[in-house]
């Protein structure tokens, strides 16, 4: 099969953990035996997410004063390079004799799209309470809720086009595996004359794998994520695995913003697109995700 996954930035990066380069690599590392294990009898395509990485990233450039702060398009694309990295090595570990490629991807977003105006997407660090020690005031950051915690939350706009579809497609046709739409892709417009240019926004990673999964022909869609699946009443007293559905069962309004609610639309979207399934479920259980034997099954 043609599986599309993609990892969650919060998976490689769990909540509350220090956001080290280590512990990523330790949380890849855990789970790249399954992934190199999916890539021994499918053609595998990685998409990974950054909202813990290019938060991080905004606030190390915001910390050297001498030169404006990075744009968060330019953040994207670092990002990209070292989560593609850390994936890349780790599963170079298990497959010594595969092509792996780590492919820079833009992703055209429009530029009237009204989440510019309604920021969603949670990226950076949670702290402990909104005002984030005066950093939300000092910086115009907006901040939301993200469990007991909050976190900065940016716009996020709906994927349109992936710009390097045709060379993913020539890399999986040579037997590569690539990571590519990190973090959903690095958020362009596109101008008069075809011109591209950045914008300030991350785009919801799972949106981008959903685009690429259905503009792939891809079999499956897989998304794995730091829980086990998708839940029924999540936050409260009795919360419920969801381990089958059909996309037509969903509200996706009844999930969070930034969090479960994109993983549902994404999910939903490929298997009312392709008539094929999707998955959501643990990173830490990959390959019984991947095989529909754990987490949740979207069908058409």
């Amino acid at each position: 099969m043609r599986l599309v996954v993609a990892i969650g930035g919060n998976a490689l990066l769990k909540r509350g953990e220090v956001l080290s380069f280590e512990n990523q690599r330790k949380n890849m590392r855990a789970s790249a035996a399954a992934l190199a294990e999916a890539a021994g009898r499918h053609t595998l395509v990685l998409v990974h997410g950054n909202g813990p990485q290019v938060g991080l990233l905004a606030l190390e450039a915001d910390a050297y004063k001498a030169v404006p702060p990075y744009p968060l398009d330019v953040l994207g694309a670092e990002s990209q390079g070292m989560i593609g990295y850390v994936i890349a090595q780790e599963l170079r570990r298990m497959l010594p004799q595969r092509g792996i490629v780590t492919l820079l991807t833009q992703t055209v977003v429009d530029g009237t799209d009204p989440a510019f105006a309604r920021p969603t997407k949670p990226i950076g660090p949670v702290y402990a309470e909104a005002g984030a020690g005066g950093l939300a005031a000092e910086r115009g950051w907006s901040m939301a809720a993200d469990g007991e915690a909050f976190r900065r939350v940016v716009a996020s706009p709906a994927p349109r086009r992936i710009v390097e579809l045709d060379a993913i497609r020539l890399l999986i046709e040579a037997g590569q595996i690539v990571i590519c739409t990190g973090g959903g892709g690095i958020p362009v417009v596109e101008r008069a004359g075809g011109v591209l240019e950045g914008v300030e926004a991350v785009i919801d990673k799972d949106l981008g794998a959903s685009l690429l999964a259905c503009n792939l022909d891809a079999d499956r869609l897989v998304i794995l994520t730091d829980v086990e699946g998708v839940y029924r009443n999540w936050g409260g007293e009795e919360p419920d695995l969801i381990n089958r559905a059909r996309a037509d069962e969903f509200d996706v309004s009844a999930f969070a913003n930034g969090s479960m609610g994109p993983k549902v639309d994404a999910a939903c979207r490929f298997a009312r697109t392709t008539g094929r399934p999707a998955f959501i479920g643990n990173l830490a259980d990959a390959k019984r995700v991947i095989e529909g034997e754990a987490g949740t099954r979207i069908d058409p």
